[in-house]
């Protein structure tokens, strides 16, 4: 964390860190601020995760937490979209051709890509996919 002040969007914000004393833990629980986002990366995470679709073991239908916390998402979803309408819950929002706007947007969305990934060659979408195994995985 102490590094991310040497990236070029935090000098050029003039943004620094004092020592690695001014980083520290809190409890969400503390700070009204945290616990919304808390909220809002537990709705990204839900649906990134596909727990949407999660039925539970020997019943038919998804459980009322489950059908709860999708709505709960599309909630979320829907207030994102009235920033960015084509929002894409995969990927980072775009700057729109001005890096200052890492700083002016109301919201943010990052798509974490670690350094030494692997790609694998043979994924396919579920669009790519064949059709059988794209009703299979539906």
């Amino acid at each position: 964390m102490y590094e991310i002040q040497n990236r070029d969007y935090f000098q050029e914000a003039n943004l620094f860190l004092h020592s690695k004393d001014d980083i520290a833990e809190a409890k969400s629980h503390d700070h009204v601020i945290l616990q919304c986002l808390d909220v809002v990366l537990g709705a990204m995470e839900f649906r990134l995760n596909e727990k949407h679709r999660e039925i539970p073991e020997g019943k038919k239908r998804r459980g009322k937490p489950t059908v709860a916390k999708e709505k709960h998402y599309k909630h979320i979803n829907a207030r994102i979209r009235e920033i960015y309408p084509n929002f894409n819950i995969g990927e980072s929002t775009g700057i729109e051709g001005n890096p200052e706007n890492k700083w002016n947007h109301p919201y943010r969305h990052w798509k974490f890509v670690p350094n030494d990934r692997m790609q694998n060659k043979n994924y396919q979408t579920k669009k790519q996919a064949p059709l059988f195994l794209r009703k299979l995985l539906a």
